[in-house]
């Protein structure tokens, strides 16, 4: 019973988004599973920190990341926070836990050579997909919109007289995001090709797939890694890597922080200052090129 409040707490009052609130559930389920299976315990309100620590090494010794093992305590940890703060529990087991050490993930964004040989020189097909294709990485790369944001785009959210766009970002937030004017142009010319589409069976939604139906997760992937193998080598070609080189690239023009957390979306300073490295490893290249004491 109280892992289903817990979920419903998720849902309705924490907006978290189905997948967001599947993971939890699955992070605490497994939880539950090894205590059943190890310890015989069928209420994990009633578990105690050496068997929370006996699930860590168990994962550990599985080969599970760091990353991973933390995330999943993570959703422990706010299970029981919610049980604290609903009067289930006395004591939080988790409230003197402390992370496993991980190692600080970088990611690579594209250079601006790299965007535009792909925006300039490299070739999309006529009609409904190469249009298609082309405004996806052309939105992605101006507005830093989110993957499953520009999914769940809807004709009433765009105005190009406006310039503008309405984003529903995590925990339904909302917030408006400009739009340059290729990006309009790109606009214009897909919505044309959308309208000969012999059947559109999600008329809500902008980006559809050539069946009308709304374009999914892997066939955004999908398009981003092909286009981009085309004119990149980096390992990961991803569509959170468009979203970090926009904010990147930004950042580097000289862009203020605050406003690309706003653009980004996000709701805390330190969810952006994640991008600052590059702008600062542009810095040190310009500082080092032009000092009169650095080493030529």
């Amino acid at each position: 019973m109280s892992l289903t409040a817990f979920i419903s707490y998720l849902t309705y009052e924490k907006n978290y988004s189905p997948n967001t609130v599947k993971a939890y559930e699955k992070d605490i389920r497994g939880f539950s599973d090894f205590c059943c299976r190890e310890y015989d315990l069928k209420q994990i309100d009633k578990a105690e920190y050496n068997l929370i620590r006996g699930w860590v090494v168990q994962m550990v010794t599985e080969g599970i990341s760091n990353r991973s093992v933390n995330r999943k305590i993570a959703s422990l940890k706010a299970y029981y926070k919610f049980l604290l703060k609903t009067d289930n529990i006395q004591v939080n087991p988790l409230a003197k836990h402390k992370a496993l050490k991980t190692p600080t993930k970088i990611e690579v964004p594209f250079s601006e050579a790299e965007m535009e040989m792909l925006l300039q020189q490299v070739h999309f097909e006529h009609g409904f997909e190469g249009s298609r294709d082309r405004l996806i990485i052309e939105l992605l790369y101006t507005t830093g919109i989110r993957r499953a944001e520009l999914i769940n785009l809807k004709l009433k959210d765009i105005e190009l007289s406006q310039k503008t766009m309405k984003v529903l970002g995590k925990r339904n937030k909302e917030r408006i995001v400009p739009l340059l004017d290729s990006t309009i142009n790109l606009f214009e010319i897909y919505l044309d090709e959308r309208m000969k589409l012999d059947s559109i069976k999600e008329s809500d939604y902008i980006f559809l797939s050539k069946s009308g139906i709304k374009i999914y997760e892997t066939l955004v992937y999908r398009i981003i890694n092909g286009y981009f193998s085309k004119v990149s080598s980096k390992v990961k070609k991803s569509p959170h890597i468009l979203r970090h080189t926009f904010a990147t690239h930004l950042l580097n023009k000289g862009a203020d922080l605050n406003s690309v957390k706003e653009l980004l979306g996000h709701t805390s300073l330190a969810s952006t200052q994640v991008y600052t490295h590059n702008s600062i490893a542009e810095l040190k290249k310009v500082h080092a090129a032009a000092h009169p004491t650095s080493k030529k």
